[in-house]
């Protein structure tokens, strides 16, 4: 009797993961922008250029899973020097931390919709909760690569000195910092 419960328990698992999907970040149309203070008299925008990762959703059990990797040396202000002095030790110290993670603990689900990633963010070799809010999900099926593509637009807000990224602060920059991220996912084959 204990073994044929075990086998049913694997097998009702074993259901729930064949309808996971995943998703390769497509880095053509993903870009994680931000929004950051400086010394309360503007903000500064910029966006990192080079994004990687894999998503996975399994809408009927509710879950999934969200691993992207950000190359901090591809920030982008617009403004050449602005880059530089971001990629130097200073800011994001692409040197010395080549890498920006966020990696996912749960996903929230309203129906069949995602609404809310909890995760953790990697940074400067620091790893704190983020939650990311879904303020937008759509899949279709992409008209010119014939597969099904998801989107979304997604939020957070963080306190950048959280992860050691101080520069200004004494000079009155606030350290919390928004992000707005776009992205899109092309599902693997």
């Amino acid at each position: 009797m204990k073994s044929k419960l075990a086998l049913l328990c694997l097998l009702v698992a074993g259901t729930s993961s064949a309808f996971a999907q995943t998703y390769k970040i497509e880095p053509g149309h993903t870009y994680p922008s931000f929004e950051a203070d400086h010394m309360g008299i503007s903000f500064w925008r910029g966006k990192f250029n080079k994004t990687s990762g894999v998503i996975t959703l399994d809408r009927a059990a509710k879950t999934g899973t969200v691993d992207i990797a950000i190359d901090p040396a591809s920030i982008d202000f617009g403004h050449e020097k602005m880059n530089e002095h971001a990629r130097s030790a200073d800011m994001f110290n692409v040197q010395k931390f080549p890498n920006i993670t966020y990696n996912s603990k749960s996903i929230t689900f309203k129906g069949d919709t995602p609404v809310e990633v909890d995760g953790t963010l990697t940074m400067l070799g620091v790893t704190k909760p983020v939650k990311l809010t879904i303020n937008k999900f759509k899949c279709i099926q992409h008209p010119m690569l014939k597969r099904e593509v998801c989107g979304a637009d997604a939020s957070a807000t963080f306190n950048r000195a959280d992860f050691g990224l101080n520069y200004a602060l004494n000079y009155g920059f606030s350290p919390q910092v928004k992000l707005a991220i776009q992205v899109e996912a092309l599902k693997e084959d």
